[in-house]
């Protein structure tokens, strides 16, 4: 639940439309907002 709960905050998706995505799926979204995230923090 906690990739779904994260997937969902950042791209403000419904619960069904992030349980829609196949498990691989979900967890490339999580890694891509995680490179993000600290890309951002970084100031990058």
């Amino acid at each position: 639940m906690e990739e779904v709960a994260y997937v969902s905050y950042y791209f403000h998706w419904d619960l069904d439309r992030v349980l829609e995505l196949e498990h691989p799926d979900r967890i490339r979204f999580v890694e891509e907002i995680a490179s993000i995230n600290r890309r951002m923090s970084e100031g990058n």
